[in-house]
């Protein structure tokens, strides 16, 4: 072989051609010397304290989760849990650019199995009490929903979104089966295949299709986006809180169920309605013209 061709192996050898792979997901690596935000999760209250708002608190990183941030949302959502004044929650992420690009990979690019297992065993908390919270809570996704961040969205109740939103499920990109819930919650959300497009091939959704396929409720400019989730919040917060946490129990635990099991799961959660003193206040509110006003739940 002569020398020029052996340097021309060479330079392919030490020069990887670059690659496209990662352009679709518009975002990278969260860059080094980021300056981390005093709290990574952002806890508000809103219309005389009825509604939580929930802010991803890392903007200069795409909201991507540490392990540290993933622990303070758990706590947020606890806390609200246990606050029977709160009646409705909103979930967003602070800056313009994402809701939350998932888990922080350059945080886990150095971490051990066992770090890698102990931060995954604290995402499925984090996942789990925002799925389990009895409180309604909606997602307003304000840009790039990714991985976990995605997964996140999808834990919650309901999603609005900003126009210039996109959701995906990269995991398999980066040989990974998604482990936030995607795989039993998308295609519940978006038609099978739709859904088994996304986590087989990584390639990201617009907002604007999520929408036409049922993802997403509502699609708002993104300065407009924050104001429609807080009318939202504000219209459910309005209501008798024990009879929106009945409904949305009835919906979790009827989900998948036989018609006939469904109904009577209903039925237990419309009894413990009827039975409520925010029966008679909201017949009775009704019947004088006159905004009704209703008990803080009993949990």
């Amino acid at each position: 072989m002569s020398g020029p061709d052996l340097q021309e192996e060479h330079d392919v050898a030490t020069n990887p051609p670059t690659t496209d792979r990662w352009k679709t997901l518009d975002f990278g690596p969260p860059p080094d010397g980021v300056e981390e935000p005093d709290s990574p999760v952002l806890l508000d209250y809103l219309d005389d304290g009825r509604v939580a708002l929930i802010t991803l608190n890392r903007p200069n990183a795409d909201n991507a989760i540490t392990t540290e941030m993933g622990a303070s949302l758990t706590e947020v959502v606890e806390t609200i849990a246990v606050q029977t004044a709160v009646r409705a929650v909103i979930l967003t992420g602070a800056g313009e650019r994402a809701f939350s690009v998932g888990s922080d990979l350059r945080q886990r690019k150095s971490m051990t199995k066992e770090d890698w297992l102990r931060q995954r065993q604290a995402f499925d908390r984090t996942l789990y009490t925002v799925r389990q919270l009895r409180k309604p809570i909606l997602a307003a996704v304000n840009g790039t929903a990714y991985g976990g961040g995605c997964e996140l969205a999808q834990s919650t109740d309901f999603i609005i979104a900003s126009e210039n939103a996109t959701f995906g499920q990269p995991e398999a990109m980066l040989g990974l089966a998604a482990g936030g819930g995607s795989p039993a919650l998308l295609p519940r959300l978006l038609p099978r295949g739709r859904a088994l497009q996304m986590l087989m091939t990584g390639d990201p959704i617009s907002a604007q299709e999520a929408h036409r396929l049922g993802m997403v409720n509502e699609l708002h400019p993104q300065d407009e986006l924050l104001d429609a989730a807080r009318r939202i919040a504000a219209r459910i917060a309005g209501n008798s809180p024990t009879a929106v946490q009945a409904v949305k129990r009835a919906v979790q635990l009827g989900e998948g169920q036989p018609t006939e099991q469904a109904i009577a799961t209903m039925m237990d959660m419309h009894w413990r309605s009827a039975v409520h003193p925010d029966r008679v206040e909201g017949i009775g509110a009704f019947n004088e013209g006159r905004d009704p006003t209703f008990l803080d739940a009993d949990f």
